[in-house]
């Protein structure tokens, strides 16, 4: 089974993990990558979806995507974490071909859908405004895509950027309940499920190794130690390592048997000291809220709450290994 993909992202350490995880899998097409916010900017980001691609050796469309919140005021990249450009500071960055495509990151979304419908999967591990910018221009996309799954939220897992919000739907809170609210097959793997997800920076350097030092590899090492540096000052237990997170949005895609879910709607807290918290009802409409928002024909969210580790790592170790890397396309 071969599941065509955009992967709309904001590369970014663990973005990259995840788009090496896909390239290399027999069973996904990354047949485009839309860019948004978050972890860079968008031009930033566009820049290294269009580098890490090629240094890989794949020519995939890429486009640009919404710099900006839905309705937040704008915050800062967090430079600290994935570094300034986003992948660790590269020392030197090869000369690679390819360019943006014209269309927007909302308008190639739509296109695909129209152009492939029932059949698109997007992958989102970034910020949503190029989803919720798709929906605008074309309010009948959950009919047209496969599927949907985000990295995103948390349910009973602490947040990453205050104690009850993940970075993701914090930084555009409104495009995320729009997306939670739009009534097309949802799936949220969140932090409780990617804090359960470490990996050592010892894997990434014997991965280079095992691809004799290819650049795709050694960039991705570089990034992941700029990133596992970061972890080891906010989370010293965890040793030179990081969380999977955005990774684990396509093992979902690939084995969610992996995962232990549960349906339930959910909504984003769009203001105050919970900006951005992901609230999950799990009594499955047993209770009527006198809240409003809560109505029964509200559309429910595929929530992942446990995951099987060992598999999981087995399943990503294995499929980065495999011989799929190519020359690199360089000007």
């Amino acid at each position: 089974m071969s599941h065509k993909v955009i992967f709309d992202t904001d590369p970014g350490v663990d973005d990259a993990m995840a788009l090496y995880f896909a390239l290399a899998h027999s069973e996904i097409d990354i047949v485009g990558i839309t860019t948004t916010f978050g972890n860079v900017t968008v031009p930033q980001a566009t820049a290294n979806a269009l580098y890490l691609t090629r240094i890989a050796g794949y020519e995939i469309p890429v486009a640009e995507g919404g710099a900006l919140p839905l309705m937040k005021a704008p915050g800062k990249p967090p430079g600290f974490i994935h570094g300034d450009d986003g992948l660790g500071n590269l020392p030197s960055r090869v000369a690679v071909s390819g360019k943006p495509e014209a269309a927007s990151a909302a308008e190639f979304i739509v296109n695909m859908a129209r152009q492939f419908p029932g059949e698109i999967t997007i992958v989102a591990v970034g910020p949503f405004i190029n989803l919720g910018l798709a929906l605008k221009l074309e309010p009948q996309l959950p009919k047209l895509i496969k599927q949907v799954i985000l990295m995103a939220g948390t349910v009973v897992e602490p947040g990453n950027v205050s104690p009850v919000a993940e970075a993701n739907v914090w930084n555009d809170p409104h495009s995320a309940d729009l997306v939670f609210t739009a009534g097309w097959n949802l799936t949220m793997v969140g932090l409780d499920v990617t804090h359960r997800v470490v990996m050592p920076s010892s894997y990434f350097a014997q991965l280079a190794q095992h691809h004799q030092q290819h650049l795709a590899m050694t960039t991705l090492q570089h990034a992941v130690n700029f990133y596992c540096d970061f972890h080891l000052k906010a989370r010293p237990e965890l040793g030179h390592a990081c969380y999977g997170h955005d990774i684990l949005a396509f093992v979902y895609l690939v084995a969610p048997e992996l995962f232990q879910t549960q349906d339930g709607r959910v909504r984003v807290q769009l203001d105050g000291m919970g900006n951005g918290q992901t609230m999950m009802d799990r009594l499955g409409g047993t209770l009527t809220y006198a809240q409003p928002g809560w109505e029964l024909s509200r559309p429910e969210t595929r929530v992942c709450l446990q995951v099987d580790t060992a598999q999981c790592l087995a399943l990503i170790e294995g499929t980065l290994e495999v011989n799929w890397l190519r020359a690199p396309l360089v000007l």
